[in-house]
């Protein structure tokens, strides 16, 4: 079975209650669980959320809900935390301010865990210019001859030896990181004993705790760039794509 999860939580620092805002006549987390219930190879899709305004909104238009616990940092720990309330052999972690994910993406990362029974896969795209190159917003993977992961960074990698950082793309392909992760059942539910690394907290970035304990991860390359909600700039944008469909 494979199990589509949407963390949503309603306490965001940026953007309060972004989940619930309006995008289109319908709210942001809604657009989201519409396009994850049209993956194709996904079994069952679920609302994980600490917040009970979120479970009744969901409820309303039809989605399953799980309730979790307000202390989970993140939407992987937020997973890991009712795993035993869900089942699955396979996961998919869909945040619930993405409402421009692509299905045949997350359909994408399913047959790629099929294929190579990979613990971790995630998403990526390549780079197409210097500034995203350049910022450390930006994720940027270096990976494997197979498609595996080697390392995830802030900083661009891998660094070019005697050439301007300014040609940099223009030599080789860089790839930032798409934040969508598919995780094995065995994976998922280790998670909580896989303590907090240096890495991890050195770039602030969740996905190197798995590497740091030597776990693998494979990637799906995809033309997807994220549209997340997290800034009333974000919102506006977003409410200008909805309206131009």
């Amino acid at each position: 079975m494979i199990t589509l999860c949407i963390p949503a939580r309603i306490a965001s620092t940026r953007l309060p209650r972004k989940v619930l805002l309006d995008l289109g006549g319908k709210p942001v987390v809604q657009h989201v669980w519409e396009r994850a219930k049209q993956v194709k190879q996904a079994n069952r899709v679920i609302l994980l959320t600490d917040s009970e305004e979120v479970a009744t909104v969901a409820r309303g238009f039809g989605a399953e809900v799980v309730m979790t616990s307000p202390d989970c940092p993140s939407g992987t720990a937020r997973m890991a935390s009712v795993i035993e309330e869900v089942p699955g052999e396979f996961f998919l972690n869909v945040q619930g301010d993405e409402p421009f994910i692509q299905p045949a993406l997350l359909d994408g990362l399913i047959s790629r865990w099929k294929e190579t029974k990979c613990p971790l896969v995630t998403a990526v795209a390549k780079i197409q210019t210097t500034e995203r190159l350049l910022a450390s917003s930006v994720v940027k993977v270096v990976r494997a001859e197979n498609g595996a992961a080697i390392y995830f960074s802030r900083s661009p990698i891998p660094h070019l030896r005697g050439i301007d950082p300014a040609e940099w793309v223009a030599h080789r392909n860089y790839w930032v990181h798409i934040g969508v992760y598919g995780y094995d059942r065995k994976t998922l539910a280790s998670y909580a004993q896989l303590t907090p690394t240096e890495l991890e907290s050195t770039e602030s970035l969740e996905q190197l705790r798995f590497l740091a304990h030597g776990l693998t991860f494979q990637t799906v390359v995809t033309d997807y760039h994220p549209v997340a909600i997290d800034t009333p700039e974000d919102l506006e944008i977003a409410r200008k794509m909805i309206a131009s469909w």
